[in-house]
């Protein structure tokens, strides 16, 4: 059912995903196609700000934080994982791998070294500043609008 801090949260957590995407691109090797990085990113935020952010808002700031720390965790999951898999595709579709297995193992890899690019500094406290900042709109909104 939707509500308002469903709504909130998902907005809040498709900006954040648009601005770590932002601060990501120049971190990846030159040459990368980054055209729709930020446009997908959102739209994964959006999606798991609705479903995991918004779902827990209503209770303490406390728990609420801890949501927002799980929807982060969550965004980067699945971001990185469909940004692993496009580009083990593109691989697989030129015949870089013998089979379906090594391209699975090649997919794990593409995540753990795209995992590795992200995890700087920057990138982190902006990533855990804007979990808590949204966390924290999000439930101000849900306790307002209830």
């Amino acid at each position: 059912m939707p509500t308002g801090a469903k709504l909130i949260g998902a907005l809040t957590f498709m900006a954040l995903a648009y601005f770590l995407s932002d601060l990501i691109k120049p971190l990846l090797p030159e040459g990368t196609n980054v055209s729709r990085l930020s446009e997908i990113n959102a739209i994964i935020g959006f999606i798991m700000g609705w479903t995991v952010m918004g779902k827990g808002a209503g209770h303490t700031y406390r728990q609420s934080f801890g949501y927002g720390f799980t929807t982060l965790a969550a965004t980067v999951f699945w971001c990185l994982l469909i940004w692993s898999g496009h580009e083990m595709l593109k691989r697989s579709v030129k015949m870089y791998y013998d089979g379906p297995v090594e391209a699975l193992q090649e997919m794990a890899a593409l995540y753990v070294e795209y995992a590795k690019i992200a995890a700087v500094q920057e990138v982190l406290l902006a990533a855990a500043f804007g979990a808590l900042f949204v966390a924290w709109l999000t439930e101000y909104f849900a306790r307002r609008w209830s």
